[in-house]
C-alpha cells in the first residue's frame, strides 16, 4: 500500500498551504524572511510528506476562504477563472471587483488593463496570464502585495521592473504570458491614490 504522505499534491493543496502561511505572517508568528522560504518551499513541493513539516508548527487554518481584505465573501462570490479579449479595441478591469484565482487576457491591435488596487482578493494567489500581439496591457498592483513577473517579450517588452516582495500576509500577484510587437507593463501604485493619469491607461 502507498504511502498516502508520498501521494502528489495538487495545485490546490499547496495553495491552502501557502495561505495558511501567509495567515501566520500576518499575526506575527513568521517573519519576512521565513515565509519566503517556506513559501519558496511549498511551491516546490511535490508530494504531502513534503508539504506536512511547513506548517506543523503553526496552529491548524479555518477550513473557510481566507478573505485578503477582511471582508468574508458571500455565496458564490468566490472565483476561479476570468479571461478577457481586446480585438482592435480595449478592456479594462478596475474600481471594486473581485479578483479570481486567475485571469487570462488576449490585446491584438488593442490594449487592455488590470488594476487590482481596489480588488476583492478573496484567494491568496492571483495567476494573471497576459498575451499581447502588436497591442499592450497595464497590470496596477498595490504596493505592499508581493509580485512574481515572469513572461517573456520578442520584439516587444515584458516588464519585470515591480517584481518583489511585499507586506507580511499580502496576496501573492504572478504576472506571466507573452508579448510580440507588443507591452506587457506591471505597476506598483498605492491603494489610495486614485488620479487618472496616464500612467494608468
Amino acid at each position: 500500500m502507498v504511502d498516502p504522505k508520498q501521494l502528489r499534491a495538487s495545485d490546490n493543496d499547496r495553495e491552502r498551504v501557502a495561505e495558511v502561511l501567509r495567515a501566520a505572517a500576518a499575526e506575527g508568528r513568521l517573519d519576512l524572511d521565513e515565509v519566503d522560504e517556506r513559501l519558496h518551499a511549498v511551491y516546490a513541493a511535490r508530494t504531502y510528506a513534503e508539504l506536512e513539516p511547513l506548517t506543523a508548527d503553526l496552529p491548524a487554518p479555518s477550513s473557510a476562504p481566507v478573505p485578503m481584505d477582511g471582508v468574508p465573501p458571500a455565496p458564490g462570490e468566490v472565483r476561479q477563472a476570468e479571461s478577457a479579449v481586446a480585438l482592435m479595441s480595449a478592456f479594462t478591469r478596475r474600481g471594486p471587483w473581485i479578483a479570481p484565482r486567475r485571469f487570462n487576457c488576449l490585446a491584438f491591435w488593442g490594449g487592455g488593463t488590470i488594476d487590482l488596487r481596489e480588488a476583492r482578493m478573496l484567494h491568496g494567489e492571483m495567476r494573471i496570464r497576459a498575451l499581447a500581439i502588436m497591442g499592450g496591457v497595464t497590470v496596477i498592483v498595490p504596493e505592499d502585495a508581493e509580485v512574481h513577473v515572469t513572461g517573456t517579450g520578442v520584439m516587444g517588452g515584458f516588464d519585470h521592473h515591480a517584481a518583489g516582495a511585499g507586506r507580511p500576509g499580502a496576496p501573492r500577484i504572478v504576472v506571466t504570458g507573452f508579448a510580440f510587437w507588443g507591452g506587457v507593463t506591471v505597476r506598483r501604485r498605492s491603494r489610495k491614490q486614485r488620479k487618472l493619469t496616464s500612467d494608468d491607461d
